[in-house]
């Protein structure tokens, strides 16, 4: 069993938060790290659907775009993605 660190516990202390440990780390770093975690999962998730969609036909309820097309979106999507937080950020 990996011990607190007492340091750790008095500054968290001092910060008014709990100080529950897991593996020697804070709780809510696990609840962090999973959080993280499955937002990458659904973004890459979304993005791959995203071009399925476009590509799919209409009697399968996708735009039936095609592919050159819908990698343009895509990219144009990807692009602004990275982009943006220059601007808001």
């Amino acid at each position: 069993m990996v011990e607190k660190d007492d340091e750790l516990v008095r500054h968290l202390a001092k910060q008014g938060v709990d100080d529950k440990m897991v593996n020697g780390h804070p709780a809510g770093l696990f609840v962090l790290f999973f959080t993280e975690m499955w937002e990458r999962f659904s973004y890459y998730g979304m993005r791959a659907l995203l071009t399925l969609f476009l590509v799919s036909s209409i009697a399968e309820g996708g735009w039936e775009w095609s592919n050159e097309r819908a990698m343009k979106l895509y990219g144009l999507y990807t692009g602004l993605v990275y982009l943006t937080p220059l601007i808001g950020g």
